[in-house]
């Protein structure tokens, strides 16, 4: 007997409905079974018995799933509130098989259609609830920062023009800050491209993974300098963008290399305050870091190597390293130098997770003239830092410094962020120095590289929560007067404000216990300090666990489930740990925006789950540091990166990592995952906090969802009011208004914008804002070799 074609319609449909059920009860009876909720597998019996109804063609069939809808709504709002992407994750499924139930009931006018209406009705209730929660931002965070402090003052400049930018942070006091007024939140809105300049340096084939343009360039005079990943030098004309010269230091690059990326040079002359070369040889002069462990000296002029530094214009770093052939392409600086009125000092990352056997992480101090060394501090031999005489060798795998320092040349102090002594996930081998400067703060002489003092941010780190960004100076106002501060930003999202002169916090931070139970071999530290000024988010619970559909939200509740879990701080583990805030960091290199002047911060801090698995190797391999071969031959310098698998060289395990992310490859927390916020420094409050960013560019369809997004990069701030930011997952250039955090403007960028924007005064008195378009190797955004320039028109433009 053959089934009208309604009727197959009917059965057919049955038969989806069981078939989601099923798999919505042993997902959900999987789920349940491992103590999460059992919303899924309820919802799933009403699925299924829908469906079996519709087979047996009983109109019951649409009293029963119009309950499903009811309780799916009344469990979404149980949950997660009137949240519009939560709710949406929870009813997506259940609320389109409910429409084609209406669908059938059209199709068959009568009692099916009368049977269809209580569907028809509850789509219509959790229809409006939907629509009033896309009206609502429950995470918003609504406020105004205040306004200027009477008498207070930005950091003095030295020589330097207000309108120069003449170091990666702005200055040494790294506040990412300009004086530079003429773009107000009034006219923000006007801004146009005044130049685009293409280095010309795009990735190429044998290039690591992490071949990044993370540029910030520094503005001096009429010129800008900049660098690209392969660590060209080039200078521009700040007013038109022209090239004036380029110098290619030929790196070779190596296969091990971790990182292929130059986040700026350094810049030293006359405006510096110290003694002019000698020879009146490259009276200013660029100091460049390259990725085979070279720091060269180039004339500011001309571009041409600076003889009379180092040997022939240049310094080699690999000097001193211990097994500097074993070790080659594992150490090298992709951030450049802090320069002082007589010195370059220079530091080094070190690659990830790859051995107890690397190179070490000595801080050291060059003339600026000469190249000679001044000093080195070894986290390994702290009390020591007189230089190294020949055949010696610095401490092995000591705690490195990747990214800039800064510095108080009034105070003669050198504020040096550090991270782990790798790997980062074990700690078992570490020695009593490694424990005292790892992720930690120190203070060095800038005379002397002696140590002042060391602020510890995470004890016995096993969580690559590096000291990751360039600390910020600024003077604050408390109730003991006004006090030079240090305000360090950290992955993990706590800001430590400590007074600068003694590493004392001025904003408190206790010792809390943390979550204890370090794999064999480890230990945890029993408590971890805690600043009361922090971004930190509250612990993920199963509720927070979303996706794009009800199933693989599903899947990333059974995984939240499988992994262990106890808040911040949850060792790594065999059975596999979740990792939150994960291994990118809240804050990361980009850092914060801090205005010396009103004594406020901008910031954009990010939130993605990680998760991490030790896996036991074997003993014949648990010895092997990685320094040498492996057996069967081989360059023994495998993948270590922040995710997929890091071998740990020496140590009992390595490690598998990586982001959280769901079956198709969305985060399996919900959103959102990036913000722009303000900070009082005076208060220590964080004062507004807004999602920033849209899935523009990481969605198979462009559509431009402002769910906001992670960034990786970071903000400026100008005496204008303005903030700046170009390095969301999206790729815009936004200006925001620093007191409320509104968004005033925005420009769609060639490619992925992870870089901190910058400003200047051009020659002829416009404000230039700078976006660097390059894109970034591990987060796959679009590659370039981008520099765009934004100002007002100029009949806009207000009067230099």
């Amino acid at each position: 007997m053959r089934f009208p074609r309604r009727r197959t319609v009917v059965v057919a449909t049955g038969v989806v409905f069981a078939l989601v059920g099923l798999a919505l009860i042993g997902g959900g009876g999987w789920l349940a079974a491992l103590g999460g909720s059992w919303a899924y597998a309820v919802i799933g019996i009403g699925t299924l018995l829908t469906g079996l109804l519709l087979v047996a063609d009983r109109l019951s069939a649409f009293t029963v799933f119009a309950l499903v809808i009811l309780g799916t709504l009344a469990w979404a709002l149980m949950e997660r509130g009137f949240d519009w992407w939560p709710m949406a994750a929870r009813g997506d499924v259940v609320f389109l098989l409910g429409a084609w139930l209406v669908v059938l009931g059209l199709l068959r006018p009568g009692r099916r259609l009368v049977a269809a209406g209580p569907v028809a009705a509850t789509l219509l209730v959790a229809g409006g609830c939907g629509v009033y929660a896309m009206t609502r931002d429950v995470h918003d965070v609504a406020g105004s920062l205040p306004g200027p402090v009477a008498g207070a003052t930005a950091a003095p400049r030295g020589g330097f023009s207000d309108g120069d930018w003449p170091a990666w942070g702005g200055t040494n006091h790294g506040d990412r800050y300009s004086t530079v007024a003429e773009i107000t939140p009034a006219n923000a809105d006007r801004l146009e491209v005044a130049w685009h300049y293409h280095t010309g340096d795009l990735p190429r084939a044998g290039d690591p993974g992490e071949t990044t343009f993370e540029l910030t360039p520094v503005k001096v005079g009429d010129r800008l300098y900049v660098c690209t990943p392969h660590d060209y030098a080039i200078a521009l004309d700040a007013e038109t963008g022209r090239e004036i010269w380029r110098y290619d230091p030929k790196i070779a690059v190596r296969s091990n290399l971790q990182h292929l990326t130059c986040r700026g040079v350094s810049y030293h002359g006359p405006e510096n305050g110290g003694a002019a070369a000698a020879n009146g040889e490259c009276p200013a002069r660029i100091f460049l870091p390259t990725a085979d462990a070279r720091l060269i000296a180039l004339d500011a002029a001309t571009g041409k190597p600076c003889a009379g530094f180092g040997d022939g214009g240049a310094v080699d770093l690999w000097q001193g390293m211990p097994d500097p052939k074993g070790h080659a392409g594992m150490y090298y600086s992709t951030s450049p130098p802090v320069v002082t009125a007589s010195l370059v000092i220079i530091a080094g990352e070190v690659t990830d997770n790859y051995s107890t056997d690397e190179p070490s992480g000595v801080i050291r101090a060059y003339d600026v003239v000469t190249g000679r060394l001044v000093w080195n501090f070894d986290p390994g031999r702290p009390d020591v830092t007189t230089p190294i005489g020949p055949g010696e060798t610095y401490t092995r795998n000591s705690p490195n410094s990747w990214i800039v320092s800064a510095a108080d040349e009034a105070l003669g102090l050198v504020y040096v962020p550090l991270g782990n002594p790798t790997p980062d996930q074990f700690g078992g081998h570490r020695t009593a120095e490694m424990e005292r400067f790892s992720s930690s703060i120190v203070a060095l002489e800038i005379a002397t590289g002696r140590l002042r003092w060391v602020y510890q941010t995470v004890h016995h780190d096993l969580w690559d929560m590096d000291v990751p960004a360039q600390p910020s100076l600024v003077d604050i106002d408390t109730a003991k007067g006004r006090v030079p501060a240090l305000v360090q930003p950290t992955k993990r999202g706590d800001l430590y404000v400590l007074d600068r002169r003694t590493g004392e916090p001025i904003v408190p931070a206790p010792e809390k216990p943390v979550p204890q139970g370090a794999a064999p071999g480890d230990r945890t530290s029993p408590t971890q300090p805690f600043s009361a000024l922090t971004f930190l988010p509250p612990p993920l619970v199963e509720a927070d666990m979303w996706g794009a559909t009800l199933f693989d939200q599903l899947a990333c509740r059974i995984a939240f489930r499988q992994l262990r879990y106890e808040g911040i701080f949850t060792p790594p583990s065999l059975e596999g740990s979740l990792v939150y805030p994960g291994n990118f960091g809240i804050i990361d290199w980009g850092g914060i925006a801090v205005d010396p002047v009103r004594q406020v911060a901008f910031a954009n801090p990010s939130y993605f789950a990680f998760h991490s698995q030790l896996i036991p190797r074997a003993p014949e391999e648990a010895a092997r540091t990685g320094s040498q071969p492996p057996p069967g031959g081989g360059s023994g310098q495998e993948h270590a990166d922040e995710t997929g698998a890091n071998p740990m060289h020496g140590t009992p395990y390595s490690v598998e990592m990586g982001p959280l992310v769901s079956p198709i490859g969305l985060p399996c927390q919900q959103p959102p995952w990036g913000y722009v916020a303000g900070v009082d420094l005076r208060s220590g409050t964080v004062v507004y906090r807004h999602r920033n960013g849209t899935v523009r560019d990481q969605s198979p369809v462009p559509l431009p969802f402002e769910m906001g997004v992670p960034s990786l990069g970071g903000p400026l701030v100008t005496a204008g009011g303005v903030g700046f930011l170009t390095s969301t997952l999206d790729y815009y250039i936004r200006a925001y208004d620093v007191t409320t955090g509104r968004e005033l403007w925005k420009d769609r960028l060639p490619a992925g914008g992870q870089a901190n924007t910058m400003t200047y005064r051009a020659p002829s008195g416009r404000q230039m804002v700078l976006a660097m378009a390059g894109g970034h190797g591990s987060l796959g955004t679009k590659t370039g070799d981008s520099i765009v320039a934004y100002a007002l028109p100029r009949r806009a433009a207000a009067a230099p």
